[in-house]
């Protein structure tokens, strides 16, 4: 009989790990991964695979690290997935493969997410190894953004023989692995070892170059065979209310690119300032909003509160980020809702709020949140950071003739990735909007396969 109980993974202790951005978990050992993986029942039907966006052959990698064959795992793991140390640190795999693990019926499920860190961790420490690639052709692939859906379509495409070069518009690759995932979450020395390996792939990988203004869609396609879109969702949302516009105030998109992308943690050893004051206001309760909140933990702020206008059952944000959140002191004010932002001398001092009750269920599957009239409150602030959600950046929509964009300001797409413009695919936030790292792996894999066929004709 397995336990019922995952092996536990080791972490910094809350009180010291808010002084730094190191890596917040520490990852199994060897000895931790075998006992875990032999907790695995190795079902006839797998509901585990089914679960993963990208595919992985989930119990025969686990059974690989259960006879202590970890290269023979990460072989399993990369004929599906090119950046598992990325996915096995930040995919939200209780509600995907270990959503659907037998073991979680009468205890937790296997540790699915922890084990693919571990090999991909083990085969980064003694040398990734490059797979053997298929035979050079002559097609040649476009793909903008370097993001996790535009660096799959890659790695899958010149595993095929293809040529392919990647534009970016930052000056480093990475997408929002880069820029959007804090350094205690995922730190960029993985990154840069899961992007090299896809440049050892044989993918060139161009930086500063801003597709729509740099270089135009109509003009790559004169160039490439086919060209795949993966610029993700990177323009914020606002909340509109008076007052957002005062000093003081973030989007969570420039207060996390400014920390992670620009350094601003290890300022003045790079010269990228940012100012936190001791009381910060995060607005939202999702993954980017917990990201924010520990980050101005780190940089030095005194209380940090979520803000968010329904209740804790209804926060999309992965149970796994809350409980950190949590065991570090950030403070929740749940059922509450920002309505003004008063500020002094130019700057913002207040986040003015009203007290809101749950109703019936909205488009979204969760309860409405409705104000209640006179519970107005006013909380001190020193600092705000708006984390409601991004959008698509809607350059190349306007600079692309001919491409189909959704009501939501999203790229049109059909179930395999083909845009409304022929030879020109996309996937990924560009066309859900914002959504997780696998989910963008997943339509990435997609329409690799159907960018192969449709220039192998």
């Amino acid at each position: 009989m397995p336990s019922l109980k995952k092996q536990p993974m080791s972490e910094q202790e809350g009180d010291k790990r808010i002084h730094n951005f190191d890596e917040v978990a520490l990852g199994y050992t060897p000895e931790q991964a075998i006992t875990e993986a032999k907790r695995c029942l190795q079902c006839a039907k797998p509901g585990c695979t089914q679960g993963c966006p990208v595919g992985i052959e989930i119990p025969a990698f686990i059974r690989c690290i259960a006879d202590e064959d970890f290269e023979g795992a990460i072989r399993v793991i990369k004929k599906r997935n090119n950046l598992p140390a990325i996915c096995g640190r930040v995919c939200p795999y209780e509600n995907q493969c270990e959503k659907f693990c037998v073991l979680g019926k009468k205890g937790e499920p296997e540790g699915i997410g922890r084990l693919e860190r571990f090999v991909a961790d083990y085969e980064r420490k003694k040398g990734i190894q490059i797979p053997e690639k298929a035979e050079a052709t002559d097609k040649r692939i476009a793909i903008v953004g370097s993001g996790p859906a535009g660096l799959t379509v890659a790695a899958d495409l010149a595993k095929l023989g293809h040529d392919v070069v990647i534009y970016e518009a930052l000056h480093e690759s990475g997408g929002v692995l880069i820029y959007g995932i804090p350094e205690f979450r995922l730190p960029k020395d993985v990154v840069k070892a899961e992007i090299e390996y896809v440049k050892q792939l044989g993918v060139d990988i161009q930086t500063n170059v801003v597709i729509g203004k740099t270089i135009s869609i109509d003009e790559l396609r004169e160039e490439f065979d086919a060209i795949f879109i993966g610029t993700g969702a990177g323009l914020p949302h606002f909340m509109n209310i008076p007052g957002e516009n005062l000093c003081g105030i973030y989007s969570a998109n420039e207060f996390l690119i400014r920390t992670n992308l620009m350094r601003a943690y290890k300022f003045p050893e790079y010269d990228t300032p940012i100012k936190v004051g001791k009381r910060v206001a995060v607005i939202g309760a999702g993954n980017v909003a917990m990201d924010s909140a520990r980050v101005a933990l780190r940089l030095g702020a005194e209380d940090v509160r979520i803000v968010y206008r329904r209740s804790e059952k209804e926060m999309p944000a992965r149970a796994e980020e809350t409980a950190h959140a949590k065991e570090e002191g950030i403070k929740f004010e749940f059922l509450t809702n920002p309505i003004r932002m008063a500020g002094e001398n130019g700057w913002v001092k207040q986040l003015e709020c009203i007290r809101m009750k749950l109703g019936e269920p909205d488009e979204s599957g969760r309860r409405k949140p409705i104000p209640i009239e006179g519970s107005e409150f006013a909380l001190d602030v020193d600092t705000v950071v708006v984390a409601i959600g991004q959008k698509p950046n809607p350059l190349i929509a306007k600079m692309t003739k001919g491409l189909r964009i959704t009501e939501k300001g999203a790229v049109w797409v059909d179930e395999n990735g083909r845009t409304s413009i022929e030879g020109v695919f996309a996937g990924g936030d560009i066309t859900t909007g914002a959504a997780t790292v696998i989910e963008a792996m997943g339509a990435g894999k997609k329409a690799a396969r159907a960018i192969h066929e449709h220039i192998s004709r």
